[in-house]
């Protein structure tokens, strides 16, 4: 498994990348091969909101059918740009070591 990690910023209405990440990232990211979810983490600090998102796929075969060849570029669509300030323009991938064990 792999974990697609990407980072942006804004200063602005944390909302309005939220409804843009539920709205359409998830529907593009949905019906992939290898896809296996996605955590938008949000975090305040006070000057304005940091946005950590995680994306699981199955391999990095997997990946390029969401980011194309060159997967350590991130891939924002024009209206993620538009509800943030500063987005990371290369993402980093890692390989998922030990997972939980579901009960």
């Amino acid at each position: 498994m792999i974990v697609r990690i990407w980072s942006a910023r804004t200063c602005g209405d944390p909302a309005a990348y939220e409804r843009e990440f539920h709205t359409h990232v998830l529907g593009s990211l949905g019906g992939l091969a290898g896809f296996h979810g996605a955590y938008p983490l949000r975090r305040d600090t006070g000057t304005g909101t940091e946005f950590v998102t995680l994306t699981l796929f199955d391999s990095l075969d997997d990946v390029r059918g969401f980011a194309g060849e060159d997967v350590d570029t991130a891939n924002v669509s024009p209206a993620a740009r538009a509800a943030l300030d500063d987005v990371d323009e290369r993402v980093r991938h890692y390989t998922v070591v030990s997972a939980p064990v579901p009960r």
